[in-house]
């Protein structure tokens, strides 16, 4: 009788752990894949930023980059010159501007 309700637990325990399993399954596909594909994305971005090309800084600044390094570009916004880490790109709009003069 104790050797039936031990393999009884036994099996049990695998499968009270089966949802939780799932779930993380879930948040694996719906949360985090999703965010380490942004991530690559906007990681393969920075590394091809070019000169000439006009971005927005996470902190919202616009401006044109003038020119660009390894780890750093210097962008010019209103008649001034800043040197930002390539991390603080956010977007380009050079297709913005491009058909805003047009």
């Amino acid at each position: 009788m104790m050797n039936l309700f031990l393999q009884a637990a036994a099996g049990g325990g695998v499968m009270s752990l089966l949802p939780f399993i799932m779930i993380l399954g879930v948040m694996y596909l719906f949360f985090f894949r999703p965010q380490m594909k942004k991530q690559k994305e906007e990681t393969k971005f920075r590394s091809e930023v070019k000169k000439g090309s006009r971005i927005v800084t996470t902190s919202g600044i616009h401006g044109k980059i003038l020119e660009v390094a390894d780890n750093y570009i210097i962008l010019e916004s209103e008649n001034s010159r800043l040197k930002l880490e390539k991390s603080g790109i956010s977007k380009e709009l050079s297709a913005q501007y491009s058909t805003a003069e047009k």
